[in-house]
């Protein structure tokens, strides 16, 4: 394993409810890249990021995620590691019975934050990051999906991590919100955070060039998409 990646796999194998999904897939990821995995759905695209979250055990293989060894990850060890991951949900998973403020001051409570003034000014500042800052006292019903999803990334920014994973951040929204969103992603990463997009939306990757890789038939390879493509 080496220092230099900031996600590394080795030989693994990608398991969900003792079904493997992913046979001895590698995979290395350096600090600050911007990374997508495609394929169709059930491809086990979002279980590989389940499995950097910690989410799914790693059964076979070596891993490391953020200098945390996957391959033996205490259960004590996991919330630490959580902190240095940010994670955007399709479904989004907001609390229904708060409004945005407090479903972020939650976050933050539940990590420990104590001091009410700190945790203000933390809110204030994520949500300034996606331009949601008008909409702190709405409740979730009370947004678009498009703002509701820049609650959530707003959500994985609170505790800054250094890598933010999203599982098919756009695919519940209109094209035009898609790319607003997928410009937020682009201005972190630009920031120096490592991000990680799990998406079938080709479009959108055509417009946004980064490196891809394709998950297929239990294994992954690298993608290369043209200039000419991208263009397209």
């Amino acid at each position: 394993m080496s220092e230099e990646n900031i996600i590394e796999l080795v030989n693994a194998d990608i398991v969900q409810r003792d079904h493997v999904v992913l046979t001895d897939i590698s995979l290395e990821i350096k600090p600050g890249e911007f990374v997508y995995f495609i394929g169709k759905v059930g491809t086990g695209k979002s279980s590989i990021l389940k499995t950097l979250n910690a989410e799914l055990s790693l059964e076979k293989g070596e891993g490391q995620v953020a200098g945390y060894n996957l391959a033996d990850l205490k259960t004590r060890d996991i919330p630490f590691l959580r902190r240095k991951l940010g994670v955007v949900f399709q479904d989004f998973r907001l609390l229904s019975d708060r409004n945005v403020f407090d479903n972020l001051s939650f976050v933050l409570k539940a990590t420990d934050w104590k001091d009410e003034k700190e945790i203000e000014d933390r809110v204030n500042t994520v949500l300034e990051m996606v331009a949601m800052s008008a909409k702190a006292k709405s409740m979730p019903h009370q947004l678009s999906g498009g703002e509701q999803q820049r609650v959530t990334i707003a959500r994985a920014l609170l505790n800054n991590p250094e890598i933010i994973l999203a599982d098919e951040p756009t695919g519940n929204l209109d094209p035009q919100t898609s790319i607003e969103l997928m410009q937020i992603f682009k201005d972190l990463n630009t920031q120096g955070k490592t991000v990680i997009i799990a998406t079938h939306d080709y479009p959108l990757i055509r417009k946004f060039p980064a490196r891809i890789i394709t998950v297929d038939d239990q294994k992954i390879y690298e993608t290369v998409i043209t200039k000419r493509e991208n263009q397209g």
